[in-house]
């Protein structure tokens, strides 16, 4: 005697979907540069320092939004470096080697 096919209910049906493989989480070099300068305009607004360099940092962030053009982005990037650097070596709680480091990289790198 044969079989007697099963019949497809919802669960099997679910069960045997494909599933999608997880997209990658891959950061373009631009979009690096807008987050690190994010990071970098947050650290400077918590410690209260630099208000001018945050006002440039600021408009440099909303240029970017309008022409995606990162050079600006760059610039400030070194400005706030260099603020980082001089606000660790006076042991500012706060400012990390770490954190001087991972700018650097997508600053200069």
């Amino acid at each position: 005697m044969a079989k007697a096919p099963a019949k497809k209910t919802s669960e099997t049906v679910k069960a045997a979907a494909p599933k999608k493989a997880a997209a990658s989480k891959t950061v373009s070099v631009t979009d690096a540069i807008e987050k690190v300068c994010m990071d970098a305009l947050a650290k400077l607004k918590a410690l209260n320092i630099e208000p001018q360099l945050q006002s440039d940092i600021e408009w440099c962030l909303g240029s970017y939004s309008h022409d995606k053009n990162p050079v600006g982005l760059y610039e400030m990037g070194e400005r706030a470096i260099e603020v980082f650097k001089a606000e660790m070596s006076k042991k500012t709680k706060g400012v990390t080697a770490k954190f001087v480091i991972d700018l650097e990289k997508v600053v200069k790198g």
